[in-house]
């Protein structure tokens, strides 16, 4: 499987590209999540908090199980590897503001009924204690400058680039991937940053929810829709990639159904 990842422009992207900073690949999509938010609607009733962050961060977990297993690797000495699991990671509301991030491991793996307890407590316990992303953005912060950016560049070296786990500091602590709803915020749309110190290939922006007018089998009909972007390594990743998960996005919105399934 490595070498069917390691093709020659592969191994030229990680050589004549940089891990991203600014230069990536970004792209959106508008959803009409109108039968989706029926059925959050219908599943609240029940007593499962469930969200379209769920929905949409188990959904990509799947498409790259099923469809798209180029989605969950990373650069590692020149190399293409995969990640050991399909973990997501997921961005939330902290309290003064920070935003902080929770990760469920084998996301693909999870039913709705599972992930959105599991998900619920994290938020939960994240929301009284500091995460680790945030305990480490304090000890990088505690140290002068200009020997922050020497320790910084030398952690960066060892963990991101040559992939050695470090105490504290895994090559796959972040994620396959991260999801980040910032409609919630009140942004319409978003194009994210790739984090340099984390090992994900691309980050899904959830962005605003509204009615718009819609055509629907010729007619033009009132919809809910939702814009939503992503982010992706060039190194590893290209638009093909994007473009076939959110096909896959989309028929899980036309079918939530397929979450209370396991595969």
């Amino acid at each position: 499987m490595s070498e069917s990842l390691n093709t020659a422009w592969r191994k030229t992207a990680a050589t004549i590209y940089k891990k991203p900073t600014d230069s990536k690949i970004i792209g959106s999509v508008e959803f009409d999540i109108t039968d989706l938010m029926a059925f959050v609607k219908e599943k609240r009733k029940t007593g499962l908090k469930v969200t379209p962050t769920h929905i949409f961060a188990l959904a990509t977990a799947r498409a790259i199980q099923e469809e798209i297993p180029e989605m969950n690797t990373f650069i590692r000495m020149g190399r293409v590897v995969k990640h050991p699991s399909i973990d997501a990671m997921i961005s939330v509301l902290l309290p003064g503001g920070q935003m902080g991030s929770i990760r469920l491991a084998e996301a693909d793996r999870h039913t709705l009924e599972e992930a959105v307890p599991k998900l619920q407590e994290q938020i939960r316990q994240a929301r009284k204690t500091v995460d680790e992303s945030q305990k480490l953005k304090e000890r990088l912060g505690r140290i002068p400058w200009p020997f922050r950016t020497w320790v910084y560049q030398f952690f960066y070296l060892l963990n991101v680039r040559w992939g050695i786990n470090l105490p504290g500091l895994s090559t796959h602590q972040f994620g396959s991937f991260v999801v980040s709803n910032i409609g919630s915020l009140g942004l319409e749309i978003g194009y994210p940053a790739l984090f340099p110190v984390a090992n994900v290939p691309f980050v899904l922006i959830l962005g605003g929810i509204k009615e718009m007018p819609w055509v629907v089998n010729g007619e033009i009909v009132p919809r809910t829709i939702m814009k939503v972007s992503i982010a992706m390594d060039h190194r590893v990743l290209d638009a093909s990639h994007g473009g076939k998960l959110f096909l896959y996005l989309k028929k899980v919105v036309r079918q939530p159904e397929m979450l209370e399934q396991t595969i």
